[in-house]
């Protein structure tokens, strides 16, 4: 006995397939935050003023929200070997935390102040250097990214079984 398919059958399975696909789709960002997106930057920018994040490193060596780190090259050691790189380095994961696509305003990403903190801190040719913009990568952020959403993916399944198992 072969299975046919009526006209019916196959509008009820479009249906289904379309109502399945809407259901994956709606709902994507909901959990994930009730704050808006400004409250979301100033929670971020709070970490810059937290008094038990930043609480021995002297001010003027502090990073800064424009994304720069003052550091002239002969207090280096002081700054490597102090407090400052452990609550720098805090700072960066409190900001991580709560927004992990952070830029600052010099449009370098979290990572970019890492890698200058680690080349700045490290004992090669580059320490001493806490220039952030040469430590900027080519892309500022995986943000702007267009993702190829999980509806596309459904979309093709639905047109290659309407193609292969329906008659």
């Amino acid at each position: 006995m072969a299975f046919s398919v009526t006209p019916v059958c196959r509008f009820f399975l479009v249906g289904l397939i379309s109502i399945a696909v809407f259901c994956c789709n709606s709902g994507c960002a909901q959990g994930i935050s009730e704050d808006d997106p400004a409250q979301i930057v100033a929670k971020a920018l709070l970490c810059f003023n937290d008094k038990f994040i930043y609480s021995s490193c002297d001010e003027a060596y502090r990073l800064t929200e424009s994304g720069n780190i003052n550091i002239p090259h002969e207090e280096t050691d002081q700054f490597c070997d102090g407090p400052c790189l452990t609550e720098t380095h805090l700072v960066l994961n409190c900001i991580e935390n709560i927004l992990s696509n952070f830029l600052f305003y010099n449009k370098a990403t979290i990572h970019d102040i890492k890698d200058t903190l680690h080349a700045g801190c490290s004992y090669s040719s580059e320490r001493g250097n806490f220039n952030v913009a040469e430590h900027i990568q080519g892309e500022s952020s995986n943000a702007h990214r267009v993702v190829i959403p999980i509806y596309f993916y459904v979309y093709m399944l639905m047109i290659l079984c309407c193609r292969f198992l329906l008659p």
